[in-house]
């Protein structure tokens, strides 16, 4: 639990903080996109105007007093023809600026088949805006975006390297504060096991001592029968007392395994194929009795590694479960099968329908509801069953859950 409350708090911490880095620095890149942007357009618009032989250009010499781009705009060489409606070039802006034939005429004959006025080329690093000119023909501004381009690129590496790097520094830090915020947690669940070990533990020896006396006074033939009826009610609540205390000793077990506290359980290859179909055949008088029947689908050869008794008894669990609840003459269905690199466990019983505030609490310690888990003369239980069920899952690396409808019935799966 304490482990998967500590992955929840990272990840949160991680998915906020490390959503709020992520929109700051792409802000800060988009508004140094729409800056540059702005300067090409700016140093577009400004070589359309006026004459072809007095247009202004970006990249030579100081920059006009009424220009805002200050030194940023003198990076971007500009440059201005003007075509004819057939795509010769007339003339050119005197810029003592030099460009490649062939490119010039590529991006000239895009101006020309091209449906808007404005177009870019990040192949040759080129933007380009077009207009029309009284005469018929067409004038072409032309701006090289290698700079801004360049720019661009490195801030998105820089921004990236910024993001691998304070999601790293991120995660230490919180790795190291998840520690610091659960110590008290940790500390008050540890307590809370040792307790409910050590007083199963302790509760055992007097459970023993109460039910040999018991025992003992059961084969008194000097006691009244009047009398004898209250040996045998001490007896039976005796019982389901020591039932409880190897319950609790069961959970606080395999808490242990859990945290990584302690090992108590054995590891040994098991065939849960045959643990299954053996626990089916225990079970089939059980149902018979409840007016019901069995039905297993096992498929054979299926092997794991675990603690056998863990095992038979998570498997027994479902079991029994199925049975105390289930409709009569209904069917309980018991599935062992192979999907993919996992193995599913299920049963599946027709009976009262649970609903989807139970379910959330089905696996709760000492959880019962009135529809599914509630004790009485013939059924018995503490509420303690399903957790077990769900703590020896998930010692054995595993994951259960549950689903209850109308028309499917219930089902409890686990996937190892």
């Amino acid at each position: 639990m304490l482990k998967q409350l500590k992955r929840k708090f990272i990840a949160i911490v991680m998915v906020l903080v490390g959503t709020v880095l992520v929109a700051v620095l792409a802000v800060s890149l988009y508004s140094t996109y729409a800056g540059q942007r702005e300067l090409i357009v700016g140093a577009l618009n400004r070589n359309l105007e006026g004459k072809i032989d007095s247009v202004p250009t970006i990249g030579m010499g100081a920059p006009r007093p009424d220009d805002d781009t200050g030194a940023r705009g003198r990076n971007m060489i500009a440059l201005a023809v003007e075509v004819s409606s057939d795509g010769v070039i007339l003339e050119t802006s005197d810029s003592h600026v030099y460009i490649n034939s062939s490119l010039l005429n590529r991006v000239v004959q895009e101006a020309l088949t091209s449906d808007g006025d404005f177009g870019d080329d990040r192949s040759i690093h080129v933007s380009w805006k077009s207009k029309r000119l009284d005469e018929g023909g067409m004038r072409v501004a032309i701006v090289d975006t290698t700079d801004a381009d360049t720019t661009m690129q490195a801030l998105l590496i820089r921004d990236l390297e910024i993001v691998i790097a304070g999601l790293a520094v991120l995660f230490a830090i919180t790795y190291a504060l998840a520690n610091w915020a659960l110590a008290p947690v940790a500390a008050a669940w540890e307590q809370q096991r040792r307790f409910v070990a050590d007083a199963s533990h302790e509760l055992k020896t007097p459970l023993a001592v109460i039910l040999a006396n018991n025992e003992i006074l059961e084969k008194d033939e000097g006691i009244p029968s009047g009398s004898r009826r209250w040996i045998q009610s001490t007896a039976d609540e005796a019982r389901h007392m020591k039932s409880l205390v190897n319950d609790l000793l069961q959970l606080a077990r395999t808490d242990e395994e859990a945290a990584g506290l302690a090992s108590a359980m054995r590891r040994e290859e098991l065939d849960l194929s045959d643990i299954v179909d053996k626990s089916a055949l225990e079970f089939d008088a059980v149902a018979f009795e409840r007016g019901c029947m069995i039905e297993a689908q096992i498929e054979p050869g299926i092997k794991m590694r675990g603690d056998r008794e863990w095992m038979e008894r998570l498997v027994i669990i479902l079991i029994d479960n199925a049975c105390k609840y289930c409709a009569p003459e209904s069917t309980i269905r018991l599935s062992l099968r192979r999907e993919g690199q996992h193995v599913v466990y299920s049963v599946n019983n027709q009976g009262p329908v649970i609903g989807p505030e139970e379910l959330d609490h089905l696996f709760d310690r000492f959880y019962r509801s009135d529809k599914a888990r509630s004790r009485s003369q013939s059924q018995g239980g503490f509420g303690l069953g399903l957790a077990i069920a769900k703590s020896t899952a998930e010692a054995h690396g595993g994951r259960i859950k549950a689903t209850s409808t109308e028309s499917d019935g219930t089902t409890f799966s686990i996937t190892f």
